[in-house]
């Protein structure tokens, strides 16, 4: 199979003891989209912050690059 690229935006919220911790990772249909979905997230109650990324590589494989 061809290699197909995800990309993904993913909040970052405190737990109860001031430590990060990452949220629910989202699906996205692009780059763009994942970098507009993560500033969304970013601002959302609770969320410290958020980061969008891509992974490339083979899901029959389940080989992937770094992110």
């Amino acid at each position: 199979m061809a290699d197909v690229t995800y990309y993904v935006a993913m909040p970052f919220l405190q737990d109860d003891s001031g430590s990060p911790v990452a949220g629910a990772a989202e699906e996205c249909q692009s780059s763009s989209g994942a970098l507009r979905r993560a500033e969304i997230l970013s601002r959302s109650a609770g969320s410290i912050g958020a980061v969008a990324f891509s992974r490339t590589g083979d899901p029959m494989m389940g080989e992937f690059g770094d992110a």
